[in-house]
């Protein structure tokens, strides 16, 4: 009988065989590791068995004894024939899973999909994990689980290493390393599926005040992953500690009374988040959607209309002058801004800026009579009272991000629904005309996504050069290997040596820049471990080559 098995398995392909010996494939993934959290994955095994009714009983990992006051925990799962990992996996309700709730899936650790074997919570220098579990005659996978602490620096990095896989009769296979990250970063989740009640965050704007205070805003879409028309608010967390600890959830813009209609149909979200260090206010920028019929509001949008109820998205600020703590009702700018022939007008999600000479500016984008979209500015020299609009910078192009990369001058770097890369435009006029800068349509690959872009002054930052600081997907392909990049030459050059991969699993992709102090960088973004994802990353791992 069991000769029979084995022959119908080495029939159908399998790499079943007689053998002895035994390799055990080992993928690091650079994914953020979230503190206070059971269960992040840092090694995936793949094996596949050799000898008739093999098992595999233990595996040690190695830390530097460094690493060992922040961990918890160490745990390894077994899921069967298929990775966890979103990039790897064949699971389709992983994959369901992840289209549903992005980076706040949890079907990875659920016991449904992945059977726990072993922990240990002693944190050691070298920590075998024994246990007992048979392998299926075909590919086999499990992973090895980091917990960390809270009080993890974030701007630390772990780096453990697998050092042993042994299977039954005292056998330890050879470790194939087709994959290593360079380190496991601490990440906070911020904001993620479940958390007070909410489905989903999505679109993530980040700023830093002059107290030192960051503030992340956010889309709270309350049932669904949706866009606008939905049951959507604009929330806002806020840390006092460079993002270590984030205190409860605000809703600072809610438009849900408004009229007679169901939540579902006035809903606003996309933020945009602007901090105006000379006097001292922070504002937000965002679309609101009445009525539509509960439709998509970038095509239920009505053209030569002006007004909510004649069902055309309308563009609303609000303003803080007490570092975020509280915030004025919203104002409505839409009838400044929009022309009427548009069907639709909203902000660059993400974050604006001030100019040197204290003029207040927001990216913005709209569709015209013919759905055809176009990225610009609008802005105020008169703290937000009026605003003009600029003329269109490039042709089908969406979300964007500006910056002032010399007094008077600003870069628009724009989302391009035709391609694989950024289109980038300059003006020298505040929008009157542009021109298309020399890295545009090359330089920046993407997959079609929302990206941020920070100017960081040499006054503000420990490297004393003038810095750009930009971060996307960095792939053509799907909405993966999130990654900050840094350029020295106002984004002439955007050298290999000056960026840092964060987290290169699927994820929903959006992100926003500001920095923390100045040696360190925050980001907020869409992660695959959870919605919106802080992480602090030191300015000098972006950038190794600064002469």
């Amino acid at each position: 009988m069991k000769r029979t098995l084995l022959a119908i398995l080495a029939a159908a392909g399998t790499a079943f065989t007689t053998a002895n010996a035994q390799t055990v494939f080992v993928h690091e993934p650079t994914i953020p590791v979230v503190v206070g959290r059971a269960n992040n994955i840092i090694f995936d095994l793949r094996v596949t068995p050799t000898l008739e009714g093999e098992r595999m009983t233990s595996v040690t990992v190695d830390f530097p004894r460094q690493d060992l006051p922040y961990i918890e925990a160490v745990r390894v799962f077994y899921t069967g024939t298929t990775s966890m990992l979103g990039s790897r996996t064949a699971s389709s309700g992983l994959a369901h899973a992840m289209a549903e709730y992005g980076g706040g899936q949890t079907v990875y650790y659920h016991p449904a999909y992945a059977v726990r074997l072993a922990e240990d919570t002693v944190a050691a220098a070298s920590m075998t994990l024994d246990f007992d579990q048979p392998l299926f005659p075909w590919t086999n996978y499990f992973y090895i689980s980091l917990s960390v602490a809270d009080s993890t620096p974030l701007t630390y990095k772990f780096t453990p290493s697998l050092v042993k896989v042994a299977f039954d009769g005292g056998r330890f296979a050879q470790l194939n390393r087709s994959h290593r990250a360079e380190g496991h970063r601490p990440a906070v989740s911020v904001r993620t599926a479940g958390d007070d009640g909410v489905h989903s965050y999505r679109i993530p704007g980040l700023a830093t005040t002059p107290a030192g205070t960051l503030l992340g805003v956010y889309d709270v879409r309350n049932h669904n992953n949706i866009d606008l028309q939905e049951d959507v608010q604009v929330g806002l967390s806020r840390s006092t500690d460079g993002g270590r600890t984030w205190e409860p959830m605000r809703k600072i813009m809610d438009l849900t009374s408004y009229g007679s209609l169901p939540h579902s149909q006035n809903g606003i979200g996309d933020p945009s988040i602007l901090v105006d260090p000379l006097r001292g206010r922070v504002w937000v920028m965002a679309l609101w959607n009445h009525g539509m019929g509960g439709g998509r509001g970038w095509w239920a949008s009505r053209n030569n209309a002006m007004t909510p109820e004649e069902q055309t998205g309308q563009v609303l600020l609000t303003y803080s002058d007490d570092d975020g703590l509280t915030w004025s009702e919203p104002y409505n700018i839409t009838a400044q801004i929009k022309d009427p022939t548009w069907h639709l007008i909203l902000q660059g999600p993400g974050r604006g800026i001030v100019m040197q000479d204290s003029t207040l500016v927001f990216p913005i984008q709209w569709t015209d009579s013919k759905h055809m979209p176009f990225a610009s500015i609008v802005w105020s020299r008169d703290n937000g009272k009026t605003w003009t609009i600029g003329t269109p910078a490039f042709e089908n192009t969406t979300e964007a991000q500006v910056v002032e990369p010399e007094p008077g001058v600003l870069m628009l770097n724009m989302r391009r629904n035709e391609g694989d890369s950024r289109a980038i435009c300059v003006t020298r006029d505040m929008g009157r005309t542009w021109q298309e800068h020399p890295t545009s349509r090359r330089a920046l690959p993407e997959p079609v996504c929302m990206a941020s872009l920070i100017k960081v002054p040499a006054a503000e930052n420990a490297l004393g050069k003038d810095i750009l600081l930009f971060s996307n997907p960095d792939t053509t392909a799907t909405r993966s290997r999130i990654t900050i990049k840094a350029s020295l030459d106002n984004g002439e050059t955007w050298l290999p040596q000056n960026e840092l991969l964060l987290d290169e699993e699927p994820g929903w992709g959006y992100s926003c820049l500001t920095m923390i102090d100045p040696q360190t960088v925050g980001i907020l973004y869409e992660s695959s471990v959870a919605q919106m994802t802080f992480q602090a990353i030191p300015l000098r791992d972006i950038i190794k080559q600064d002469d």
